[in-house]
Order: structure tokens, then sequence, then C-alpha cells
């Protein structure tokens, strides 16, 4: 194989699996934000999330920009506020070079649309509010190998292997 499509590729080893529940008319953002903090991790993977929301903000790109940064206006933020089934939640976890942690996740969610079951996803913001029973589930990894640094092509934070 000449060329390699990876742009970068590491390993690193699993901690433990923390798990939390979040609190209904909670911000499932901040409450990742504050279960990462209570727990200390510093890099980690979010494998799961499910339970149900009240309110979701979905962010997802209208099209790919002629330069980067994306901007506000590349984007579309969907906010649906009604019952909804949250069916994935996924995401990295790592730290950044000036000692804060970066999170980036996506996620899916499912409703009910004339008597139809809809389902839709992209990038969790703050505002997308629990439900009962949200449940979220992080694998904790060792943080020496993998950190989020500014691309310096999209002008945004990515995730980098060591």
């Amino acid at each position: 194989m000449n060329q390699s499509y990876l742009e970068c590729i590491g390993s690193q080893n699993i901690e433990r699996l923390v798990q939390f529940r979040v609190k209904p008319d909670a911000d499932l953002l901040t409450a990742i934000e504050e279960a990462i903090a209570v727990e200390g991790i510093r890099a980690g993977v979010i494998v799961s999330g499910l339970g149900a929301l009240q309110k979701a903000v979905f962010r997802n790109l209208k099209w790919f920009p002629k330069t980067y940064p994306v901007t506000p206006q590349d984007r579309l933020y969907l906010e649906l506020e009604k019952p909804m089934e949250l069916v994935s939640l996924m995401g990295w976890i790592a730290p950044n070079k000036g000692g804060g942690v970066e999170i980036h996740a996506h996620f899916s969610a499912s409703t009910v649309e004339d008597e139809t079951v809809v389902t839709l996803g992209g990038h969790l913001t703050e505002g997308t509010i629990c439900g009962i029973k949200v449940v979220v589930a992080m694998l904790v990894l060792t943080d020496d190998r993998v950190y989020a640094d500014t691309d310096p092509e999209t002008k945004t934070f990515d995730i980098y292997f060591k």
C-alpha cells in the first residue's frame, strides 16, 4: 500500500468504565462535563447514551465552507421540544494544551411525527435537555497518548494521537 488514508492513529489503555444517570430537566452536555470533572477524566470515549429527552438541539453542517474555520452561517441548528428517545450518543474526550478538556460528541434521537417514527442526529450542543432515565457510559483512557489541539487546516479543535 503506497498511500495512507489515515490522518493519525494511536492506541490507549482502558482504565475503567464510568456510567452515570442524568437528572430530568438537566442539560445533557453540562451533565457530561460535570461527570468528567467529578471522575477526574482527562481522556475517554463516550460509548453509549440512552433514555428520554424533552428538548434537543441538533447541530449540522449545511455545506463545507470554502475557507475555514466553520462559522455559524455554515451550520443549521434544529431545535425540537417534544418527547424523544435518545437512541445513540458517542464521542471523544481529550486533554488540551491549556490544561482543560475538550469534548466532541454526536447523538441521535427519535420522535413521532404524523404517527411515524423519525430519527435525527447531529453534534451535541448545550440546550439538549434530558427527560427521564438518561444514562451515559464512558470509557476512561490513559491520557498520555491522546490530546486535542487546533487543526491547522480546519482551524477547529480535533483529536490527535501520539
